[in-house]
């Protein structure tokens, strides 16, 4: 299996406003990275009227293959990282239960299988939280099963579950650090 000569950032935007503004600014400050559009974060880009203007390094793979495509990129050591941020309560739960049906849950299976380590900011991660809506800011309150998915992810092997902006910041660095052999 022949290696790439840059190894990339894989990063998944799933279909929530959830800090989807502040994972694109976090996306912009990463060098080679590979973005996987769902279906819902396309549509998310266009009810929050987002920008997506991002540098030329990053390459946009967009869901439409019944298949996701892309994902085959995982097996010839294209990634070094996985980061799906901001991951919906749904894309939790799939890849809770294995469920590939889209180009998010997709990545993440391929990740696993690969041995790729993955990032997932969580969005449904307290009984209460304060959260983007189209029109502004909103309080939601997860379900129990949402709550009790997020921590079943947590036990997933080379998966890092973060519970805020704050830390998943905190997680890229730290794999930036790895990366670059300093830590």
């Amino acid at each position: 299996m022949k290696k790439v000569p840059t190894p990339r950032w894989g990063w998944a935007l799933t279909g929530s406003g959830h800090f989807f503004t502040e994972s694109l600014d976090m996306i912009r400050t990463l060098d080679h990275v590979d973005l996987f559009v769902s279906k819902a974060a396309a549509e998310v880009v266009r009810m929050y009227k987002h920008d997506l203007a991002l540098p030329s390094n990053v390459r946009v793979f967009k869901d439409t293959t019944a298949s996701a495509a892309p994902v085959g990129n995982f097996y010839y050591g294209v990634y070094h990282t996985l980061i799906i941020a901001p991951a919906t309560s749904n894309t939790v739960a799939k890849c809770v239960f294995g469920i590939s049906d889209n180009l998010a849950t997709n990545v993440f299976a391929q990740a696993g299988k690969c041995r790729v380590p993955t990032i997932v900011f969580a969005c449904d991660t307290a009984p209460e939280l304060e959260t983007r809506a189209p029109k502004g800011m909103v309080k939601v309150y997860p379900r129990r099963i949402d709550l009790e998915n997020t921590d079943r992810l947590k036990e997933f092997e080379a998966t890092q579950v973060v519970e805020s902006l704050a830390a998943l910041g905190e997680a890229v660095e730290r794999r930036r650090r790895e990366l670059a052999g300093k830590e």
